[in-house]
C-alpha cells in the first residue's frame, strides 16, 4: 500500500503463458510486454505439477532452477488475488534448487505501488533471484580463503550460524549488492518509469539449517514453530519498515524528507518531499521511488538469519494486503487448519478478503498475496483397508438405523389399511405433531427448512385423506 495501491494481473501472466490476442490499437503495448519478457531470458512453460497436479507457472533460471510463480508443489503453497483498487500489482515466485544447490530454496513475495507498481514488482520478481545468484559467485573469492568447508564451494550448503558468523556475511554481502544493482537498473529503465511507482520486497533463502531473510518495505515473514506443549506459535521474522519506525523515521529526517500521517488517514504515516504533500509513501525502504531516493527512501534491505530447528513446521510470506487485517497467529491457525498443504495460500488470502470486507467496509479491498513455504516432508495418509471401510460403513449404517425417518411414520396412513384403533394413533400423533410444530413455529428456523416443511404438509394431507376414505 503506497502512493497508489492499484495492481496487475497481466505484469504476472504475461511472463507464463504467451500474450493473448489483442486488438490492433493494443499493439504497441503488446510489443512492449514481448520486449519486457525477451528480457527476462527466462524459458516458461505450463506443465501440470509433478507433485499435485494443481497448474503453476514453471521456468527455468540460472544453474537450472526450477521457477514457480504462481500454483502450488510439494513444499509451498502460493496465491494472490487482485483487489478493488485496479490491476494486482502483488507479484511472488519460488526457486528450487537455487543456485545448482541441491534442496537450496529462494522465495520471494513483492509489493508494487504507484502507476507502474505492477512492472515493478514484477520486474522484481524476476530479476532479483539471478541477481542474487551471480552475487553469490561474484562474493564468493572475498570469503574462500576464510572457509574451511569446500562443500560450500560447490554449491552445498554448510551448517547452521548466527548473524557474526561467517556464512551470514557471505550471504548479506551477496543480498546487499544484487538489490542494489536492482536499484540501478530501474533508474536506467527505460520502459518502466519508476519516478513515482515502486515495489517492496520480502524475500527467504532456506538452505538446510538456516534461513536467510532481506526485507525492504511493510510486507512481511513469520515462522510457525511448536512450544514446549506442542502447540503452533508465529515467529515473526521481519520488521515492517514504515516510516514511522523510529530509526526510520529518524534517516528520513535527516535527509530532509518528511514523515506525517494525513488528517483523512491518521493511522497512516508517509514519507513527503521537503516542500510539496506529495507523493505519501506508507514505506520507508522500496525498490524505484526515484522521487525520494534523496530524501531518505532507500533500497538497502534490513537482513537477519535464523537456524532452524525440529519444531519449525512452515513460513509464511504475504503482503501487507494480508496483514493489514489478519494477526500472526490467525495466519498460523488458517495454514495449520487448511485440509490440503496445496490450498493454503488461497485460504489465507480469502480470509483476508474476507477479513477487509468485514474490517474495512467504506475502504477499497487491497492486493493480497500469500507464498507458504513447507519445511517438513508431508505425512502420507495410509489408504483404507477393504475390512476398515465395510467396518466404517456398517457404523454408518447402524447409525442411519437409530435416527427418526419421517417415511416410516407415514407407511400406514399411506397405505390406507388398519381399523380403529390405527387411526385413533394417527389421530394422537397428528395432534402431538402438529402441537410441536405450532410451539416451534414462532422460531421460524423450522420452517425455512423445505425438505421438513414439505414432509409435514403432506403428512397432514395423507391424514385427512385416510379419515376420509374410513368414513
Amino acid at each position: 500500500m503506497g502512493v497508489c495501491c492499484s495492481k496487475n494481473r497481466e505484469g504476472i501472466e504475461g511472463l507464463a503463458f504467451k500474450p493473448e490476442e489483442e486488438d490492433e490499437e493494443d499493439d504497441d503495448e503488446e510489443d512492449e510486454e514481448e520486449n519486457d519478457e525477451n528480457r527476462l531470458k527466462f524459458h516458461y512453460d505450463s506443465e501440470e505439477d509433478d507433485d499435485d497436479g494443481e497448474d503453476g507457472t514453471r521456468a527455468v533460471g540460472d544453474c537450472g532452477a526450477r521457477v514457480r510463480l504462481k500454483g502450488s508443489c510439494g513444499f509451498a503453497s502460493m496465491y494472490s488475488q487482485q483487489g478493488w483498487k485496479g490491476v494486482n500489482q502483488d507479484a511472488m515466485t519460488i526457486w528450487e534448487d537455487f543456485g545448482g544447490a541441491s534442496g537450496r530454496i529462494f522465495c520471494g513475495v513483492f509489493d508494487g505501488h504507484g502507476p507502474f507498481g505492477h512492472r515493478v514488482a514484477c520486474y522484481a520478481r524476476d530479476k532479483l533471484p539471478s541477481k542474487l545468484s551471480t552475487s553469490l559467485d561474484s562474493v564468493r573469492p572475498q570469503f574462500q580463503a576464510h572457509r574451511n568447508d569446500s562443500d560450500d564451494d560447490s554449491g552445498n550448503d554448510g551448517g547452521g550460524g548466527g548473524e557474526n558468523s561467517e556464512e551470514f556475511s557471505y550471504w548479506k554481502e551477496a543480498f546487499l549488492k544484487a538489490f542494489e544493482e536492482l536499484d540501478k537498473e530501474l533508474r536506467n529503465q527505460s520502459f518502466i518509469d519508476c519516478i513515482c511507482s515502486g515495489s517492496t520486497a520480502v524475500s527467504i533463502v532456506k538452505l538446510r539449517e538456516q534461513l536467510i531473510i532481506a526485507n525492504l518495505g511493510d510486507s512481511r515473514a513469520i515462522l510457525a514453530t511448536r512450544d514446549g506443549k506442542n502447540q503452533l506459535l508465529p515467529v515473526q521474522l521481519t520488521v515492517d519498515l514504515k516510516p514511522n519506525v523510529p530509526s526510520e523515521a529518524e534517516r528520513i529526517r535527516r535527509c530532509r524528507g518528511r514523515v506525517f500521517a494525513p488528517e483523512e488517514e491518521p493511522e497512516v504515516h508517509r514519507i513527503w518531499m521537503p516542500d510539496e504533500d506529495c507523493p505519501g509513501l506508507a514505506m520507508a525502504r522500496a525498490f524505484g521511488d526515484f522521487c525520494l531516493k534523496d530524501f531518505g527512501l532507500i533500497s538497502t534491505p534490513q537482513l537477519s538469519c535464523r537456524n532452524l530447528s525440529d519444531m519449525d513446521e512452515f513460513l509464511v510470506l504475504a503482503t501487507d494486503g494480508v496483514w493489514d487485517v489478519l494477526t500472526n497467529k490467525e495466519v498460523v491457525k488458517i495454514v495449520s487448519s487448511a485440509s490440503k498443504r496445496s490450498g493454503a495460500a488461497k485460504k489465507v488470502v480469502g480470509r483476508a478478503v474476507r477479513a477487509w470486507r468485514s474490517k474495512h467496509p467504506t475502504s477499497k479491498v487491497d492486493d493480497c498475496a500469500a507464498v507458504c513455504l513447507f519445511l517438513k516432508q508431508q505425512q502420507q495418509q495410509p489408504k483404507p483397508t477393504t475390512s476398515s471401510y465395510n467396518a466404517a460403513r456398517w457404523r454408518r449404517d447402524e447409525a442411519r438405523s437409530r435416527e427418526p425417518s419421517f417415511s416410516e411414520s407415514f407407511t400406514t396412513a399411506r397405505s390406507g389399511g388398519g381399523g380403529e384403533m390405527e387411526l385413533e394413533v394417527r389421530k394422537e400423533e397428528k395432534e402431538e405433531e402438529w402441537t410441536a410444530l405450532e410451539g416451534l413455529s414462532r422460531v421460524n428456523s423450522l420452517l425455512g427448512i423445505p425438505r421438513i416443511a414439505k414432509a409435514l404438509s403432506w403428512k397432514r394431507r395423507s391424514v385427512k385423506h385416510l379419515e376420509q376414505e374410513i368414513r
